[in-house]
């Protein structure tokens, strides 16, 4: 056996694939300028935003060069102010409310129906786990009309309940999903220990439970905050009224069809947006990425 053992090239695996070989038919430095150039292409509308913001308007429209002759903060001035339908700092202030709503009835909603899928036995979960993960593969767009003939009849349009409600009633499925995988990999001994210890279910749930899935709930706000800050037809559709508009909805008024669109301070007020998600992603990216790899998601 050890003699066989010492024949065997050390650079192949175990699966019988040369890791060299491979590494030869595909370079560092070919996989390193195409990651450079991939990012070039993503990143180029963001690099052009951010140096249209400084532009004159004038110069927006006669200019092809990227880059700014006339530097200007004009731009972040008029567009705050934003003299056509009210301040865009209330537009500002809606999207902190809608998504920080929505972000507590997620994390509370989906994590409650997940602890209930993986932890708690009872009659027909395994059909409705099956039943909440097929929601997944409904387009959003086709609930639309059903829910906002319900909400119009209930009279919540014009509000931000409708925006909000959902997040109520652990209807994310993918968080649910995400949370269950979470907490299925938990040992199954804390819980039987806590419950001969006289614990019971929402016992063990606040004090076992919630400080182990942590991270699965990190990811939960984190994708909740994104997703609602930087969705558009649910708020356009709903909200109706200036005072009610969040950033999403408000950024459209600079592009008008029937005179000279504003697209300066569009771009500022874009880049005033974005702030919040980077801000956000660059606090918790370490919780974020080891949530979801210990959740399962790839």
């Amino acid at each position: 056996m050890t003699k066989l053992s010492s024949k065997i090239n050390p650079k192949i695996d175990q699966g019988g694939v040369d890791s060299t070989a491979i590494g030869s038919k595909f370079p560092s430095w070919l996989r390193n300028l195409l990651i450079i150039m991939l990012l070039a292409v993503i990143l180029y509308p963001l690099f052009w935003m951010i140096l249209t913001s400084f532009k004159p308007t004038q110069e927006i429209i006669e200019s092809s060069s990227p880059w700014p002759k006339d530097w200007t903060f004009e731009n972040f001035t008029s567009g705050w102010t934003f003299a056509g339908i009210g301040s865009f700092g209330t537009f500002f202030t809606n999207s902190l409310i809608v998504a920080l709503l929505c972000v507590i009835g997620n994390v509370v909603t989906c994590t409650l129906a997940a602890y209930a899928f993986a932890k708690l036995s009872f009659r027909g979960s395994v059909a409705l786990f099956a039943l909440v993960v097929g929601i997944l593969f409904l387009p959003k767009e086709v609930l639309l009309i059903p829910q906002y003939t319900i909400f119009s009849s209930l009279g919540w349009t014009n509000t931000f309940i409708p925006l909000v409600i959902p997040h109520f009633l652990a209807l994310d499925s993918f968080f649910v999903f995400l949370s269950v995988q979470f907490l299925r990999g938990l040992p199954k001994e804390l819980d039987e220990a806590a419950e001969l210890d006289g614990c019971g279910p929402f016992r063990r749930l606040w004090h076992i439970t919630i400080p182990l899935i942590s991270p699965a709930i990190a990811t939960t706000a984190i994708f909740t905050f994104i997703w609602t800050w930087n969705d558009f037809m649910s708020q356009l559709i709903y909200l109706n009224t200036p005072d009610k508009f969040t950033v999403s909805v408000a950024l459209r008024f600079f592009l008008d069809a029937s005179s000279d669109s504003d697209l300066g301070a569009m771009s500022a007020m874009s880049l005033i947006s974005l702030l919040p998600l980077f801000v956000l992603f660059a606090i918790f990216q370490k919780r974020l990425v080891r949530g979801a790899a210990m959740s399962g998601l790839k």
